[in-house]
């Protein structure tokens, strides 16, 4: 076995005991997903008092409970669909705040340039959700592109710890945005085959379409 396997084996270990341990406190899933909030508000906070190192390992303790509610719900047989929509709507507003906190701490030492490369970063971070729930709204998965929630928290944490955030916003602004740009040139591409394939006579009125289908996501914002 390689070494990412021994590592991503053990990884899986510690996780699987963990889920197990909460599922027996018999604690709603739903309770970690909120907790996990509060954890990156904590974190939030450091990084808008500049104490990026600290802010660092608060994300990865929050990180933790992002990585168990779903698993937990499973488990425990506690899935539901309002537990699926409330984790993608704390996902979206955990994603914000931390950028928030460092929006923050660049206004108050007057670093202009690096307030917009953080706008720039949340811009993305936004759009990526809500590119790919869109587009599932028109064709059956939108899941294309690299830089997801998981690999940007794991940023964050890597700019934190290393003091190194500048470069690591840099990453996300450009990356999330990128991701956006094939997200949209995907579904252009799917959305035209599918209306290609559809015989003229069964074709949809575009407009009439959307007005049915306006406010009725089939897919809720995702962790990505």
């Amino acid at each position: 076995m390689s070494f990412t396997g021994v590592i991503g084996g053990a990884g899986n270990r510690i996780l699987t005991g963990l889920v197990h341990l909460l599922a027996i406190t018999r604690i709603h899933p739903n309770v970690f997903t909120c907790v996990g909030l509060f954890i990156n508000g904590a974190a939030a906070w450091l990084f808008a008092q500049g104490e990026f190192a600290k802010a660092g390992i608060v994300v990865l303790l929050g990180a933790v409970f992002d990585l168990v509610d779903g698993p937990v719900a499973r488990h425990s047989n506690k899935v539901t669909r309002f537990g699926g929509f409330l984790d993608s709507v704390i996902d979206r507003y955990s994603d914000l705040i931390l950028l928030m906190g460092m929006l923050v701490w660049y206004a108050r030492i007057d670093r202009f340039s690096y307030i917009v490369l953080t706008a720039a970063a949340m811009t993305g971070s936004v759009l990526i959700s809500y590119a790919r729930a869109r587009s599932e709204n028109e064709i059956p998965k939108c899941k294309v592109g690299f830089l997801e929630r998981p690999e940007r928290i794991v940023l964050i944490i890597i700019g934190a710890l290393s003091d190194h955030m500048a470069a690591v916003l840099w990453v996300i602004a450009v990356l999330a945005n990128w991701t956006v740009i094939q997200r949209i040139l995907y579904t252009w591409t799917e959305t035209t085959r599918i209306d290609a394939e559809q015989p003229a006579a069964e074709a949809v009125p575009v407009e009439a379409s959307d007005k049915k289908s306006s406010g009725k996501l089939q897919q809720t914002y995702r962790s990505v």
